[in-house]
C-alpha cells in the first residue's frame, strides 16, 4: 500500500487538510421535514425508515457527486432524515484546500437546491445544476436570490480522531430513524421537563420523573482512595463497593450518580444491562432536539432512567470541571436524602459479585 493510501487519523487541533474521517451534519434550521417522511410500519420503531421527498433524493445525489469533483474524497456512509443529513466522508490523501472547502462547496450546491425546490420542487430531479441554471434564466438573478435557500447554515464538521469512532458513528446515524420513531411514539419521556425541585434545587429533566417517588436511593460515588488502593494491588474495597451498588439495585434501590469516573461508568453499564432504574446527573443542559446517547436511549424510552441537570445548555462546553464534579456528587447525595428506607437496609456495600 502506498504511503498516501495509508489510513491516517486526524489529530484534534490540526489543520483539517490531512487524510482522515469526518462526520458531516447538514440541518434545515427551521426543522421543517422537507427531506423526507418518517414511516413506522406497525408502530414498530425497529422498522422505521425515511421516505425521501424530491428534495431529499436530489440532496443525496448532490452528496454522492462530491467525489466527481474531489477524487480524493469518498462518501463512506450517509443517512437522510426529514430535516437533516448525516454523512461520513473519508479523505484518502492530503488536500490543499481542506475538508471545510469541500463541505462549503457541497453547502453552496445544497442552497441552490433549496432555492429551486422552494419555487418548483420537481424541476431539478434529473439534473440539478441544469435545473438551477434554467430557473435563474427564467427568474433573473435578483428574483432567484430572493428565493429561500432552506439550508442557511454551514454543515457541522466533526473530525474523527480515533479508529473506533467509525463503527460508533455509523451505528449512531443508522439508528436515527428508530430513535425518532421512538420519540414520536412515546414523547412524554423525551420532552424536557422544567422546574423539577429537589432539596431546594431546581433541575430540568428528561425521562421518568416518577423515579423520584422511589422508596430508597443510593449514590454511586467511587472514591479516589479506592482507586489508589486498587492501583497498589488491593482492590477489595473497590470491588466490594462496585458489587454492592449492583446488589442494591437488584434489591430495588434507585442508584443516583453523574457516573463520572471509569469505574462509575462500569457500574452504570451493568445497571443498564440488567435493566435497573437510575437517576443520571448531567454536566450540561439539554439542547433543542436532545437525544440521549445509545446506552441511555432505550432505557429512557422504557421509563428506567431520569436525566437531570441544573444548568442551561452550553454549546461551547467540552469537558467537565472538578468543581462541577464535586457539585454533581453533592446533588446525588441530596437526591438520596429523599429515601424513606434507611440506607443500611438498601443492600449496598454487600460483597456479592455481579
Amino acid at each position: 500500500m502506498a504511503d498516501h493510501d495509508t489510513w491516517h487519523w486526524q489529530e484534534p487541533g490540526t489543520a483539517w487538510k490531512g487524510a482522515g474521517l469526518y462526520h458531516i451534519t447538514m440541518t434545515i434550521p427551521s426543522r421543517e421535514p422537507l427531506l423526507g417522511e418518517l414511516c413506522i410500519p406497525d408502530n414498530d420503531p425497529k422498522q422505521a425508515h425515511i421516505k425521501r421527498t424530491e428534495l431529499g433524493d436530489t440532496l443525496v445525489d448532490c452528496l454522492l457527486s462530491i467525489p466527481r469533483y474531489h477524487p480524493n474524497v469518498e462518501i463512506l456512509h450517509f443517512s437522510l432524515m426529514p430535516d437533516h443529513l448525516h454523512a461520513v466522508i473519508y479523505v484518502t490523501r492530503e488536500m490543499s484546500e481542506g475538508i471545510a472547502s469541500v463541505v462549503r462547496g457541497f453547502w453552496q450546491a445544497a442552497k441552490k437546491l433549496g432555492r429551486a425546490s422552494s419555487f418548483a420542487p420537481n424541476a431539478i430531479r434529473e439534473n440539478y445544476q441544469e435545473g438551477v441554471n434554467i430557473l435563474r434564466d427564467q427568474l433573473g438573478d435578483a428574483a432567484y436570490y430572493q428565493l429561500p435557500p432552506i439550508f442557511t447554515e454551514m454543515p457541522f464538521i466533526r473530525p474523527m480522531g480515533h479508529r473506533d469512532q467509525l463503527p460508533t458513528t455509523i451505528r449512531y446515524i443508522d439508528m436515527n430513524p428508530q430513535r425518532l420513531a421512538t420519540k414520536k411514539l412515546m414523547p412524554g419521556f423525551f420532552r424536557v421537563q422544567e422546574d423539577i425541585e429537589i432539596a431546594g434545587r431546581k433541575y430540568r429533566g428528561i425521562g421518568n420523573a416518577k423515579l423520584l417517588q422511589a422508596a430508597r436511593f443510593a449514590p454511586v460515588h467511587v472514591r479516589r482512595t479506592m482507586i489508589d488502593e486498587a492501583m497498589h494491588g488491593d482492590n477489595k474495597r473497590l470491588r466490594d463497593y462496585m458489587n454492592g451498588c449492583v446488589v442494591a439495585a437488584r434489591q430495588g434501590t434507585v442508584m443516583v450518580s453523574p457516573f463520572i469516573s471509569d469505574k462509575e461508568k462500569e457500574v452504570m453499564i451493568v445497571l443498564l444491562a440488567e435493566e435497573h432504574p437510575i437517576i443520571y446527573i448531567a454536566d450540561n443542559g439539554f439542547r433543542d432536539y436532545y437525544k440521549p446517547s445509545d446506552g441511555l436511549f432505550d432505557a429512557v424510552a422504557a421509563g428506567r432512567v431520569l436525566i437531570l441537570s441544573p444548568w442551561e445548555y452550553d454549546p461551547s462546553k467540552r469537558h467537565v470541571t472538578r468543581p462541577e464534579c464535586v457539585a454533581m456528587n453533592q446533588m446525588a447525595e441530596e437526591i438520596c436524602s429523599l429515601s424513606i428506607v434507611p440506607e443500611s437496609d438498601s443492600g449496598q456495600n454487600k460483597s456479592n459479585e455481579y
